[in-house]
């Protein structure tokens, strides 16, 4: 039994030194026999793996989801077919735009990802605490994406950079409003809501395909932080979040949240005001009410953060029988994204790393690639059809046939028929308390204050212009905040 105490090599071999390399006498030159000090070097070296490109700071916890209300009407999902089944989850939390050292109060939207062991495979929401987005069509991700990281003159954070690309696509108005109120900066992540953002579709027992939308909502209650409050726990504790996170389980204080789910017929899509699968949109809930699912709770820590967490991967392609996608163009571009982005950073076989494996059966022909741990199929054939291992397509789990608008393809100009990008903003606004506008106002005037360079005003201007179209009182009390004149105002303000 004391054998097991000993260092060894990664293959097993035990170790006769550990801090003392092989060398030509006391003072001379290392020898390349050393292997020990190469495997630990090279190990070293590679302790890193990319980061993420967004969402690069994250914490995650395991918890359970029960089924608490049946829903059987709406999907044949085998995790939500009867009420007390309970299904092993994953959850990453995480911010988007800063690098993995950043701090947890930055103002920015949180990841939500949730990951469902299902007996059907693992079914992936992948989500925000905010309802919406700052675009609607996946090419416009990368340049968004840039504009939240760093200059490449300066190397720095630019608000010059992130109010250009807001003031020019006003599409980003709904989202930047909510970013700019007190919810861009959550206390932590147990008090925050999550949402799927995108338009689901759920397909029942009858074939029968309705939209969706995912809401998550805290059971601890919402609390944000201050703009000034934020920018102080930055220096005293950036990792506010996560020590709050695992603290709480580890207390037994497990956090709660319960599942809700908005539905909307084929006939609704039709009528709905706006594009239903537009992600800067939200649906009222006067009219499409929230249904209750279930409750999602964390109640275990990971035991190693680098390979449960950092190496964890969630992908909205990752659905199972019973929920599907939609034609939410920004969900499209994820379902080939993500995935992507995995194989790029994790490898071809990130989907056999432990806390991404599937619990339950897998079977297919994919083969090869670095990192196969898994035996990689054996002596069992790597092709299909054949004669000798009898796996065939279960046809059972097709999905309806899509009815689709049009049969012309084309480069839709994203704003044809759906350029209202402020009646929703406008209404958030009137939506608040006298104090929590007067937040988003100060949150909005401290941010675009930090805007620079030959075309500030422009971009000042412009932005204020979006502002302003959304609500009057909003845009005056931003003008004023930046110490606008109405002379000023009148000679950019549209005629």
């Amino acid at each position: 039994m004391g054998d097991n105490k000993k260092i060894t090599t990664a293959s097993g071999a035990p170790v006769a030194h550990y801090e003392d390399s092989l060398s030509a006498g006391p003072r001379g030159q290392l020898l390349l026999q050393d292997y020990f000090l190469h495997e630990k070097l090279a190990q070293f070296n590679r302790e890193r793996i990319p980061e993420r490109i967004v969402h690069a700071k994250g914490s995650g916890a395991y918890g359970t989801f029960t089924v608490t209300h049946d829903i059987s009407k709406f999907t044949k999902a085998k995790f939500l077919n009867k009420i007390g089944k309970e299904t092993k989850v994953f959850i990453r939390f995480s911010t988007v735009g800063g690098e993995r050292g950043s701090a947890d109060s930055e103002r920015d939207p949180r990841g939500f990802a949730l990951k469902f062991y299902t007996e059907d495979g693992n079914y992936d929401l992948v989500g925000n605490n905010t309802p919406v987005f700052f675009i609607k069509d996946p090419r416009k991700f990368p340049d968004f994406i840039h504009t939240q990281k760093r200059d490449p003159y300066t190397n720095c954070k630019s608000p010059t950079m992130m109010w250009d690309f807001w003031s020019l696509n006003p599409e980003s108005l709904h989202q930047v409003t909510i970013l700019m109120s007190d919810r861009g900066t959550p206390y932590g992540f147990r008090h925050m809501h999550g949402y799927g953002s995108h338009t689901f579709s759920m397909i029942n027992a009858q074939d029968e395909r309705i939209y969706v939308k995912f809401h998550f909502r805290t059971q601890q209650g919402i609390k944000n932080l201050g703009g000034k409050e934020a920018s102080e726990l930055r220096g005293i504790d950036p990792d506010y979040a996560q020590r709050d996170l695992y603290t709480s389980i580890d207390n037994g204080d497990f956090p709660k949240w319960k599942l809700f789910i908005q539905t909307m017929t084929e006939e609704q899509v039709k009528e709905f005001r706006w594009n239903p699968f537009d992600l800067t949109k939200v649906w009222s809930q006067k009219t499409y009410p929230l249904i209750e699912v279930g409750e999602l709770e964390l109640n275990q820590n990971p035991q190693n953060y680098f390979a449960e967490v950092e190496q964890a991967a969630f992908a909205p392609a990752h659905v199972v029988d019973g929920i599907s996608f939609s034609p939410d163009k920004m969900l499209q571009g994820r379902i080939l994204s993500y995935p992507d982005a995995h194989r790029y950073r994790l490898g071809a076989n990130f989907e056999q790393i432990p806390v991404n494996r599937c619990p339950f059966m897998v079977n297919n022909y994919h083969r090869d690639g670095a990192m196969r741990v898994d035996g990689n199929g054996g002596a069992n054939p790597n092709y299909s059809p054949n004669s000798f291992d009898g796996l065939v397509a279960d046809k059972s789990y097709a999905e309806p046939a899509i009815q689709l608008d049009s049969l012309v393809a084309d480069h839709y100009d994203r704003n044809q028929n759906d350029d209202d990008h402020y009646t929703q903003p406008g209404d958030l606004y009137r939506l608040l308390s006298d104090e929590q506008k007067e937040h988003l106002i100060n949150n909005i005037v401290d941010a675009m204050s930090g805007i620079e360079g030959p075309k500030k005003d422009e971009i000042v201007m412009r932005q204020l212009c979006h502002w302003f179209r959304a609500d009057t009182n909003l845009g005056m009390g931003v003008a004023r905040g930046l110490g606008l004149s109405m002379d000023k105002l009148s000679e950019h303000m549209p005629k």
